[in-house]
This record gives structure tokens, sequence and C-alpha cells, in this order.
């Protein structure tokens, strides 16, 4: 069927994190579909969410059937007061409100085979295998993509029919390649080298590739795709390049992605040969396994009008017996499968599957939501074709613990779903917790969702806390569905409105030590694009959370400042220097003239070199403050020509192209690039842009009108004249910072300029500009963007595009709703297994999914790791535990009982705090310290004595001799 009208504008604002996943087309494709969801219990619920969330154009819901007491244990949409009303029309509505961009709409008839051809794709949730045939059939005669989703207590079904010539026009979520070239030959083949340090091991043989900014042999700038072949030594065969003219300089390589065909079977085909989603051939077997349980399923409900009691042994054993019976699975046509029926696993499928999970739902609802948009955009490879999911391992291993029919049976209460798989004592010990969730964004919301469905805390002795200071902006609404318009700039998405906190990079980390420190079990979940993990930390069973080394160590971490003014080679460089730009030139300035402004100081008289240096750009060519929008052109003209011309120029005559190291080695090569002067062009729309930026954040800064006017712009600038490179000596000297560089300048002039900077700053304050990156009419980008993509060409380096610069200025990270989904019911399934009491490690599970390419794994995590010291062993998660005593023992007993217990002599700190012991001490000090109690030394060096009802004093040790390495358990010091 046609799309709707995709030509309406794409709101980036509102779409900017789910932008870096998908890009501007497949957003435009999804802005301009159909999608029909049936079924709407809770799996339904989940994908329709996901699916208005990430705003398909329209979405159609069908479920006539009336709400029941265990829909509410999963149907996040539904509450006891839509009991009996028709499950999509209650649902509608909420929907509705998650995105008013989105139709959202209520089918109440049949589906019919004309209803089929109004969408592009079908979605059938927890529907009955006749039903799913049918649709299915219809589907793929019209060539509509069907999805057919489903989940019994703790195992879930996906199957994806995309059709049997289907393009996948974006295979995977990385960018295209780009690097550097270094050189290119004249000859057949010729032979590309790229520059030292591009990722050369990324291109392999019979990649498409372009070329673009080459300077010399420019037949390739453009060019159709060619193929290239990788040599031994990582350089490229690119194809005929005789006739072609001399290779001079730059240029850069681009990957071409190609296209890839799916070919899907349908339904009633791939029942009987199912390709399965799986890492290894035991997980194939289980999955086929899971496949003949869900089949067998089936065909109970259809003999007896009704699904398993739950953990009723003689149903079970009924669908074991069907599926036992059921026709072999076939590798091809004529070839079965030999393998035997997991008849344990089936059972236990059958045992459990009467209920519905919230966790469960949220997971296999955002997988399905993820492959609707595949079918959509045409980006990202599908699933081929089967999906098996099971958290059977939620389950207690012991048998003598599993629920009871009788503690299952149906209560007439919102927990009956839940109730059906774990029982009524589970659902008690739910309510009674207390738990605190860090964070209430994407991942959040959606934790904040399972955990009211599932109950947790919600007993009177039960709660649960929520932190979270940042404000909601109109970019989470994409994701976070509890919020709406409304509540954007709201502070606080936890509802607390002023309390101080960490800063949100190391929440995380201070989290986790503190939960470590209580011996707390930790859930921890992350996403980046259609990337996501959930993680579980439990005390003494598993090891402690550690922030990941990488993240660690790049965490801000900038690079060299002579590499980024001096020697760029990647555009994350000129990135950096362009926003270092903007923080000298637009806020740090204002700030000091304003606080010298304020201290009634000269700036003339002032010699501080650093500061002279900051302000010395911002006078530029001007002699007195601007008084209109030409002097800030004028201003921002000069600049251009400061940073992409004459500074470069003075560059090279310190370092001239063809100098030469005392070892021989060209100055200029490996990652330096040696740079050439631009000449600015009112008809290059960088240039422009550049200008266009500057001029207006100048003119923000001194409380100007600004303009957007490019035509305008172009006519002002060649009335300007062209800036005096003598008068920029100064400025020369200050920003390039070499030493003979002030030899372009003498005394007089020097006190000239700072008798024109005395001048200047005579005023009234000026205005700092924060940088502000989801602002696109603020110019903060556009600066940024025009600056670094001058720099690249400066230095010959691949620029990267607007929407790039800005992710990786403003360090955003990409995000969409299906990860963030995802991740929170895996998470969703550890809370189950915590919450139950004692389980053994092989219990927990990691987890991590890459929903772009149909990855997911889940692992048992390591086993905490033991440290040693002489005789005394201890993980993480261990404490030496001193009681105080009656009475009170002294600083002298507190080392003697360490001397006589555990063989240690230490150095003892308050923990973060004061030095409390160390053998190196003089005996006058030993003499004075440690005849004191405890708690008495404390209070005298750190003047506050313990707080009533404190029951612990926690102290540091640390080792006096050889091992000053380990890192000791905590001493916890008993009050």
């Amino acid at each position: 069927m046609d799309a709707l009208d995709a030509s309406k504008l794409l709101d980036e604002e509102l779409y900017s994190r789910q932008l870096y996943v998908l890009g501007s087309p497949a957003m435009q494709r999804i802005q301009g579909a159909r999608v029909l969801v049936s079924g709407l219990q809770g799996l339904g619920a989940e994908v329709a969410k996901n699916l208005v969330l990430m705003g398909v154009g329209s979405l159609t819901l069908h479920d006539p059937h009336p709400t029941c007491w265990s829909d509410l244990a999963a149907q996040f949409l539904l509450s006891e007061q839509d009991l009996e009303r028709s499950r999509a029309e209650a649902s509608q509505e909420l929907l509705a409100q998650l995105n008013r961009a989105v139709q959202v709409v209520v089918h109440t008839g049949d589906i019919t085979e004309d209803l089929l051809l109004d969408f592009q794709v079908v979605v059938l949730t927890a529907a009955k295998l006749e039903e799913q045939l049918k649709v299915g059939t219809l589907c793929h005669k019209h060539g509509v993509c069907f999805l057919a989703a489903d989940t019994r207590g703790l195992v879930g079904q996906l199957f994806c029919d995309f059709g049997e010539d289907f393009t996948v026009q974006d295979p995977t979520e990385a960018e295209p390649l780009t690097a550097a070239i270094q050189h290119i030959s004249q000859g057949s083949p010729g032979i590309l080298t790229l520059r030292k340090g591009a990722n050369t091991h990324y291109f392999r043989d019979g990649d498409l590739v372009t070329f673009s900014g080459i300077e010399g042999m420019v037949e390739l700038n453009d060019c159709d795709p060619r193929s290239i072949h990788v040599r031994e030594d990582g350089s490229l065969e690119i194809g005929d390049t005789t006739t072609f003219s001399r290779y001079l300089r730059g240029g850069a390589i681009t990957e071409v992605k190609r296209p890839k065909t799916v070919r899907h079977k349908s339904l009633d085909t791939a029942l009987l040969q199912p390709h399965v989603v799986a890492q290894s051939s035991q997980e194939v077997h289980h999955a086929h396994c899971l496949h003949q349980a869900f089949c067998a399923l089936h065909k109970f409900q259809h003999l007896h009008g009704r699904p398993p009691q739950p953990w009723d042994p003689v149903d079970a054993e009924t669908v074991v017996g069907l599926a036992r019976d059921l026709e072999p699975l076939k590798r091809t046509e004529e070839e079965p499968l030999e393998e035997p029926l997991d008849e344990a696993l089936v059972r236990t499928v059958a045992l459990s599957s009467a209920g519905v999970l919230s966790p469960m739902v949220a997971m296999l609802g955002a997988v399905a939501a993820q492959e609707v948009l595949k079918a959509i955009s045409r980006k990202f490879m599908p699933l081929d074709q089967w999906l098996y999911f099971d958290a059977l391992d939620c389950l207690p291993e012991d048998g003598e613990l599993l629920p009871s029919p009788e503690d299952c049976a149906l209560r007439g209460s919102r927990y009956d779903g839940q109730i059906a798989v774990f029982g009524a004592g589970f659902q008690e010990k739910l309510r009674r917790q207390h738990y605190l969730l860090v964070g209430a964004g994407a991942i959040g919301c959606e934790l904040l969702k399972v955990f009211a469905l599932v109950g947790l805390g919600a007993g009177n002795s039960g709660g649960l806390t929520v932190v979270d200071m940042d404000h909601i902006e109109r970019s989470n609404l994409s994701r976070q569905f509890l919020f709406r318009s409304q509540d954007v700039e709201t502070q606080g998405r936890g509802g607390c409105s002023s309390c101080p906190g960490p800063e949100p990079r190391l929440t995380g980390r201070y989290v986790a030590a503190r939960c470590t420190h209580y011996l707390k079990p930790l859930l921890e979940a992350g996403t980046s694009g259609t990337w996501g993990s959930a993680t579980v930390f439990m005390p003494h069973v598993t090891e402690a959370y550690r922030a990941p080394a990488s993240a660690a160590a790049s965490e801000d971490a900038p690079y060299p400042v002579c590499t980024v003014r001096y020697f760029p080679s990647t555009a994350e460089h000129t990135l950096q220097w362009a926003r270092h730009e903007f923080e000298e030139l637009f806020r740090l300035s204002a700030e000091t003239i304003n606080h010298h402004q304020q201290a009634h100081t000269s700036l003339a008289d002032m010699d501080e070199p650093q500061t002279l240096t900051l302000l010395k750009p911002v006078l530029g060519v001007l002699r007195v403050r601007p008084q209109n929008w030409q002097d800030c052109v004028a201003w921002a003209l000069g600049h251009w020509k400061l940073c992409f011309h004459y500074g470069i120029k003075q560059l090279l005559r310190h370092f001239p192209p063809n100098k030469v190291l005392e070892d021989g080695t060209p100055f200029w090569s490996g990652p330096k690039q040696c740079p050439q002067p631009l000449e600015f062009d009112t008809n290059q729309d960088t240039h422009l842009l550049y200008v266009l930026a500057a001029a207006n954040l100048y003119a923000q800064m001194h409380g100007l009108p600004g303009s957007q006017d490019w035509t305008a712009l172009r006519e002002l600038l060649k009335l300007l004249p062209q800036p005096d490179p003598q008068q920029m000596a100064p400025i020369f000297a200050s920003n390039l910072e070499l030493a003979s560089a002030s030899a372009e300048f003498g005394p007089e002039q020097q006190k000239e300029l700072n008798k024109a900077l005395e001048v200047w700053s005579v005023g009234p304050p000026l205005k700092p500009l924060m940088f502000e990156k989801d602002d696109d009419s603020n110019f903060h980008v556009d600066f940024v963007v025009a600056a670094a993509s001058l720099r690249c060409q400066n230095y010959g380096i691949p620029p990267v595009n607007r929407a790039q610069s800005k992710r990786i200025v403003g360090q955003i990270i990409p995000a969409i709703a299906t990860t963030t989904a995802a991740v929170a019911g895996l998470l969703g399934l550890e809370l189950y297994k915590v919450v139950s009491g004692p389980r053994p490690r092989s219990a927990f599970r990691h987890s991590y999914l890459h929903l772009a390419e149909n990855y997911l794994i889940r692992y048992m995590p390591f086993a905490p790791a033991i440290q040693t010291f002489h005789h005394l062993k201890w993980t993480s998660w261990d404490r030496l535990k001193v009681p105080a005593g009656q009475p009170e023992r002294t600083l002298e007993s507190l080392l003697a009982h360490l001397q006589e217990q555990h063989g240690l002599r230490v150095r003892i700190l308050l923990h973060g705090s004061a030095l409390l012991y160390a053998a190196g001490w003089s005996p006058e000090k030993q003499a004075q310290h440690l005849p004191l109690r405890v708690t008495e030394l404390v209070q005298q060096l750190t003047g506050q004595a313990p707080a009533p009802g404190q029951r612990v004093l926690v102290l540091e040790l640390s080792c006096e001799g050889d091992d000053e390495d380990t890192a000791f358990p905590p001493l916890h010091y008993e009050l």
C-alpha cells in the first residue's frame, strides 16, 4: 500500500537522539508508515507504545476482547476501571497522548483481506495459530510485512515475514567508513595509500568506495562507486587511474554501503522449517524445542478451548504428549531434523505458561517494535525468521520450591498474570520490598513501569524511592513515556526539585560504590543506539560493579593541546579546537572583562599573559567596541582570516613544508599533515556560514541585533576592506604562542594594542554565551561545525557532517525507545531472582544485546575475585569487623587486635578523611594517640563526635611495609 505523506517536516528536536540511530531518510519513511497491531494485551501494548514514541505515521489498534484481571499484570495502559471494556478502545487515548503527531485509531471489525491492504506492516500478538496462519498467508500474498509475537509465562516467540524479495538499504548501524588519503598513484591499478593512523584494517576486498576533496586527481571526486582490493601493506588498489590528472594532496575515501536482499518464507512453511536466531548449535536445538512447545500449546488450546492451568501437572503432561506427537521439524522440504525433544523443557514451559509477565512483554515487545521499524525503514537486517527467548532461569532450581497449583490460582487481582507463574507467596514478597531507583530517564521510566506492574514495594510495608535531578527536555519525549510536553523543563524528573547531587557521569560509580559498601544488590542497565546491557551484582555471589576501564580512562579526556592547535589529524581534533574557540571567544573573554570591570582594574595595565592571549582575538581588527551589525561582520571576517589564512601562513613560516628533523625524517609526515592556507570566498557556503555564525555570536555577546540574511551578508562582505596582516601581528603572537612571532611587532605596537583594548573594554557588561547544543537557531552549533570544517580543509582531513559534529561536540549518546524497553525488561527478570531470596550465581544473567544485528547474549556473572595477604583472604564484599567493646578499646588495643587476629601492621585512616595512625609517627606523637579511645581520637582529629545512633565507624587500612599497593577490606569499627 502507499505510505502516508511523509513530506511533512521532521521534528528534529523531538527525535534528535533517535535520528543518530536511524538517520533522516529512515525517519522520513517511518513518519509516513501505516501499521496495524492486533492484540492489546501486555505484549501488544508494548509494541504499540514503542511505535508511537518513535513516530510512525499511523497506528491502528485491533482487539475487541474485554479487559480482564490477568491483563493488568503486564498491560500498563489498562486499569481496574477498564475491566470488561474493549482492550483496544481502553488503550487508544493513553497511547495517543504519547505522541500527538501519530494517528492512533481503533478498528472494531474483523481483520479482512481488504483491511490488510491498507498497511505496510501487520503485527499480531497473543493470537491463536489459526488466526496467525490466515493473516500471515494474506500478508505474504500481498507483500505486506507480517509479524507474530507471543509470550507464555517465561518464554517468548517472535516471527517475521517480510516477503520473498525484501531489500535492506542500510544493513548496519555503523557510519560508512571514511579515511584520509596520503597519496594516489597513476597506473593500472592505481594504488591509494591511506594517511598514517587511518583504520586501514576495516576495509575489505570488494568494498565499494567513493572519493571526495581530492586536489589534482579530481576525476575521482564524486565518481561512481569503485571496488577496491586490499594489499598486504594496507594500501588499496582502486582501479585504472592511468589517464587521470596527477594527485596533489588531500581527499578522503568513503565506504559505500551495499543493499542486501532478504527472502522470507510464509508462516505455514516456516512452521515446519524454522530458521531461528541463535549463537550455537546448542541454542538452535533449545529454540527448536521451544518452537515445538509453542505448537503444542496452540494445539492444547484448540482441543480444550483453554490454555493449560497454572502449574497443573496433568495439563503439562498433556502438552508434552502433544509436542511428542507433532510432525518432525525439517531442515528442508525433504530432510527432517534429527533432534530429540527436550521433554523436561516442554514440561516446564507448560507448567508456567498460563501467566503473563511485564518484564517478558517489555523485552519481546521492544524487539518486535524494532523489527517493525526495520520493515518500514529498510534499515538494519531483519530477523531470520524466528526468535525464541526464555527466562526459565527465574524459576527456583530446587523443584521443591516451585509453586503449587493452589498458590497460583486466580484471585481477581491485578497481579493474577504474575501469580500464575510465581505464586501468591512470591507476590506478597514483592510487595514488601524497599527499592531505590537512581535515574528516571528513558530506562528509568521503563523500569518504573515494570516495578509498578510487578507490584514492587506496593504493600503497606514496602516502598520505592526515585531520585533524578535532571530537567526534562523535549528530546526525552521520544523515549520517556511517563512525560508529556507540559513537563518539559520541569526540574527533577524524579520528583525532587532542589536536592544537590553528584555529576551525572559520576552517579553510577557512586551508587555502585555505596551498594558494595552496604552490601546491597545492584541492578544496572545502559544503552547506546541499538546496543544495550543489563547487569546484576549480588553481594558475596557475583563480582562487584566496576566501571569499564576504557570508559574510565577516556571520560572527558581531551586530546593534547599541541595536537589540537597545530597538528590535527582527525575530525575530532578539529571539533575540539572549534569548541575551545567558542569558549574563549564568546564566554571566557566576556567573563574576564566583566570581572575586571567589577573589580575596577585596568585591562591595559595587567600583566597576565594568559588573559591578554584570551582577549586579543576578541578585539581582532576592531579598535573600539562594535556598534552595529557591520562591525560584527568585520570582526568575524578578520577572525576567519586569522584562523584559516594568516595563522596557517604564520605556522608554516616556523615549520616550512620542507622542514626536516635531525634524523632526516620530514617534519610534516605521519599524522602531521602540512596545512594549506585558505582564501576567503563568499561563494563557499562553509566560509559564509562561519562569518554569519561568528558575527551573530559576537553581536549576542555585545547586546547587538544580528542577522540571518545570507544574501545581504554576501553583499556586505564585498564592501568591507580586507583585514591588515600587520594589524593582526600581535594576535598571532598570542594565538600561536611562538616566541619568534613577537618580532612581527614592537613595543609601540604592543602599547597601542593595549590602549585599544582598554578603550574597547569600557561599557556595559558583556553577555557570556553558554554553549547550548539543542537550540539550532542560536548559531552555537553552526559556529563549531563551520570552524571545524574549515580546519579540516586547512589540513586535508575528511570532515564529518553537521549531525555527527553535533553528536561529538555535545557528547550526545544515540538513543531509541526499543533498546531502553528491552534492557528494562531484562533487568526486570533479574529483579525476580534478587527478590526471591538466596540464589546461586548460576541463576543470574548479565545480558548484552544489539537490536540492529539481532544479537543477544546472556551469561552467568563472574564470581567475586579473591585477594590474599599472608593467611588473610577476602573479596570486595568482605569487611573486617572489630567491636568497640565495653569499655571502648583504645587505638593501641585496636592495633594489637589487628596484629593478633590478622597479622596486619597497618596505617589507619578514617574513611575518606583523617589519618588516625601511621607506624612512622614520632614516639611523641604515638604516645599522644595510642592511649586514646578510637572515638575520642576521631573527634579530636575531625572536630566531630560520632552521630547519635551511628553504629559503625568505617576505617581504611593500608599496609606498612613492602605491599603498600594491597587494597585491604574496610574495617568496620562497631560502636
